[in-house]
């Protein structure tokens, strides 16, 4: 019995060499029979292509509830406008269309493979998002993935009630008085960080520019300097990272983190790929990475078993480094503890390294703000060349000096450390009224934000350290104030605000008032090259691309 066989079956008989000889009719019985997972692999292509259409051109344009918010126009087949998050300096786009776009509080647009994004610019909103409905938003999942690799379970990575269980324990040593306790440190390790610089600019091996004046690279000391103050405020270890010491715990983390092409590559592959797909690739930093990690978590171990038998010993209270004080918790084991101390590592010494750096560059564009933050220090604080008086209380002198308050300030908002933050939405939610989908992708600017016109004036973009201070008309004494003027909290988005917001957030503004208030009193700055175009560049954190050169005088003590 011979049958007619319709064109559209043709593609399931066979090849498409094989469909193209059956151009007659045939009988069925002498048809070859095409392997069944021939048929499920082209069934599945199919699918695939069909659902890539659908989620790519289809969905976004069509469907999504999202689509008709307002949003920049310019967009790239494809890429949409998701090269925006990679920009250097990252979130000048997001500027740019805060600036320009009319919106009532989100703009809309379109990511890699025309995936929903969107960007907050009201202050309500971020409200909304930062605390009454923080929970359902979350950090990325292959994102937090990666730096689990690298900082274990600690505070920055969870998520839901193991997060509200950690900030609930770990939160009493980031109170006022636990960070006032530490103050002596950071003004011994600025003071131990101008003795380093001066020598450097003696040492006869510092570079020296046209007019004879020696040339300081100061994002390395920043580095040095803010390690060793986490190393004895965090752990109580002296990493003697000033001295070009070599304690094993920080050549590791170096090690891991140093950012070769190689290591970045690695790091992006983890993120887009995950780092179970990335481990099985055949790859000598693979290998390398493992034994770096684990070196790593056993020198932390061995840490906090030497903390925990120290603390037998001394007295209550003596210890105020913050694994002492999350040990007497009791609330953590040992690879918690860990954990925890490596989130404090890598957020506490990245943070005030970066606002250090780019303090000093404000201040050497800025000479005559210099001169007088200079006479502030210099008439309120002792010298770093000498002890501290007993009876001086220099937590309470130094956060009292508008000035130096005012410029610490204005280098966080104008150089916040992460530039760009994202959220997910875990389950279907609302921000401002508008239906968020589930999975939906919310963009947080603190660059663009912190110089949002809207909120800080037609000086947004300016160095104003005046900003923070209020005077009072009747007698003229300044005081620093929190709000630099702006009409909300919200509109500085440095340290985010709410449950997930910076928890040292305290810790790091005190370290950065001692380095700036020890190096200005110091230091004549000037820029090495008063042409330079310093690009804020980085990878995560907002750095100077080649490095921060400044000339410098060493005023001695005072």
């Amino acid at each position: 019995m011979a049958s007619n066989i319709p064109k559209p079956v043709l593609f399931l008989l066979g090849t498409a060499a094989e469909s193209a000889v059956i151009t007659k009719t045939v009988p069925l019985e002498y048809l070859p029979t095409p392997p069944l997972s021939r048929v499920f692999v082209r069934l599945a292509i199919l699918q695939l292509v069909a659902y890539a259409v659908y989620r790519w051109f289809i969905y976004p344009f069509f469907l999504s509830p999202l689509r008709k918010l307002p949003g920049p126009r310019e967009e790239r087949p494809i890429l949409g406008n998701g090269m925006a998050v990679f920009e250097r300096p990252a979130g000048r786009s997001f500027l740019r269309w805060m600036k320009t776009i009319p919106n009532d509080g989100l703009i809309y647009f379109r990511g890699f493979f025309h995936q929903d994004r969107l960007l907050v610019t009201d202050l309500k909103i971020l409200g909304e998002l930062l605390v009454t409905r923080s929970y359902d938003f979350e950090k990325p999942k292959p994102l937090r993935d990666f730096l689990r690799y690298i900082l274990g379970d600690g505070l920055i990575i969870v998520e839901g009630d193991v997060h509200k269980f950690q900030r609930k324990n770990i939160m009493p040593a980031f109170t006022f008085r636990a960070i006032k306790d530490l103050y002596p440190i950071f003004w011994e390790k600025s003071a131990q960080l101008t003795q380093g610089v001066s020598q450097q600019l003696t040492d006869g091996t510092t570079p020296k520019s046209a007019d004879g004046e020696p040339i300081v690279e100061v994002n390395h000391w920043a580095n040095q300097v803010t390690m060793d103050i986490i190393g004895m405020a965090a752990m109580g270890r002296d990493f003697h990272a000033l001295k070009n010491g070599e304690d094993p715990l920080i050549v590791n983390y170096e090690e891991l983190l140093e950012p070769t092409k190689e290591k970045n590559l690695y790091f992006l592959l983890n993120i887009l790929l995950s780092p179970p797909v990335v481990a099985k690739i055949p790859w000598k930093l693979n290998e390398r990475s493992k034994i770096i990690q684990q070196n790593i978590v056993n020198i932390s171990l061995q840490l906090v078993k030497e903390k925990k038998e120290a603390m037998k010993t001394e007295a209550e209270g003596v210890s105020k480094d913050l694994l002492s004080l999350l040990i007497r918790t009791n609330n953590f084991s040992d690879h918690q503890l860990v954990d925890q101390m490596l989130t404090f590592l890598a957020a506490g010494h990245e943070t005030t390294s970066s606002a250090f750096t780019w303090a000093t560059y404000l201040l050497s564009t800025h000479p005559e703000i210099q001169s007088a933050l200079r006479k502030e220090i210099q008439d309120h604080l002792p010298s770093p060349n000498g002890p501290v008086p007993k009876d001086f209380d220099i937590a309470t002198v130094i956060e009292g000096l508008p000035l130096l308050n005012g410029v610490c300030n204005e280098a966080i908002r104008l150089y916040p450390t992460v530039p760009i933050t994202v959220r997910d939405s875990n389950k279907p939610t609302q921000l401002g009224g508008v239906h968020i989908p589930k999975h939906t992708q919310i963009m947080l600017c603190p660059w663009a934000t912190n110089r949002n016109p809207a909120f800080w004036g037609d000086n947004a973009d300016e160095f104003v350290p005046e900003r923070w201070i209020d005077a009072d008309e009747k007698t003229g004494e300044r005081k620093p104030n929190n709000n630099g003027g702006a009409p909300s909290n919200y509109a500085i988005l440095t340290f985010l605000h709410g449950p997930r917001s910076c928890i040292g957030q305290g810790f790091a503004k005190a370290e950065l008032r001692c380095l700036v208030a020890a190096f200005t009193g110091s230091f004549e700055m000037v820029m090495a090259n008063p042409n330079e175009d310093v690009v804020p560049h980085g990878v995560v954190t907002t750095k100077p691309k080649d490095g921060m050169h400044l000339k410098l005088k060493y005023l001695g003590g005072w």
